[in-house]
């Protein structure tokens, strides 16, 4: 509701004010002007000059946006716990088009010398366990889900980098994938939709489109859909990698 920079702009007794408001949301909303100053122990004269600095004019207009982001507050926790759009994705990670893609990414895959899996947040996770993944059925793989991981090496020679954003959208993400592409290396992205900066800049994309959700500042879209195309890719590139004779773990490994 206030940035870092209001807040820091705030005297002694301005900051009363803020401090009583974000304890009290509920009952300021409501509160006449002599009432807020009554209770934070301050002057109406305070409580208007902390309105200005909050970017209000005047105390009507501080508790509308008061009420307005207490709004929606309540509408970012509405969580729906509605699996059809999952299942909506899985009919169509078997369709032609998609088995296409996926096979494409195998072997893209197979012929790259080193793999790095990348994200952040959850991205992030997501791309750790990609980077297991992938690892246990005979490709070694590595994962970078720090923002300011170095990346100048050998290693990038012929490499490939798998990028996960639900975004597409975050600037750590992005700057990994400039870095990655500066050095000549081939760059998949896997994001919640094809009309984003990560899967522009990516030479392929695999995009799944789920409905974006936050709780508050958090994001918490599904990321099913992106296990889901690191483990069917894996076990597709499990049995490519048999049929070039290549030696792996051996089936008993339950892959």
């Amino acid at each position: 509701m206030f940035t870092a920079e209001q807040v820091q702009s705030l005297n002694e007794l301005e900051r009363e004010v803020y401090e009583f408001v974000m304890r009290n949301q509920s009952r300021v909303q409501y509160m006449r002007i002599r009432e807020l100053a009554t209770e934070a122990h301050v002057s109406t004269s305070t409580v208007l000059r902390f309105c200005s600095k909050m970017g209000c004019n005047g105390y009507s207009e501080f508790k509308l946006k008061l009420r307005e982001y207490r709004n929606q507050q309540k509408d970012a926790t509405q969580l729906p716990d509605d699996v059809t759009e999952i299942m909506d994705f899985l009919k169509k990670s078997v369709t032609e088009d998609f088995e296409d893609k996926l096979e494409e990414l195998v072997d893209i895959i197979a012929h790259a010398s080193n793999v790095f899996f990348v994200g952040s947040g959850m991205s992030g996770i997501v791309a750790k366990y990609g980077a297991r993944y992938f690892s246990s059925i005979g490709k070694f793989c590595l994962y970078i889900d720090e923002p300011h991981y170095p990346t100048e090496s050998r290693m990038l020679d012929n490499a490939l980098a798998i990028v996960f954003s639900v975004s597409g959208e975050s600037r750590d993400t992005i700057s990994h994938l400039q870095r990655f592409k500066e050095r000549g290396c081939t760059v998949v992205s896997v994001t919640n939709s094809e009309n984003c900066t990560v899967a522009r800049m990516s030479d392929y994309n695999i995009a799944y489109y789920v409905t974006y959700r936050r709780l508050k500042v958090y994001d918490v879209t599904s990321q099913i859909p992106a296990m889901c195309i690191i483990e069917r890719t894996a076990k597709k590139l499990y049995r490519y990698l048999l049929e070039e004779g290549v030696d792996l773990p051996g089936e008993d490994t339950g892959v």
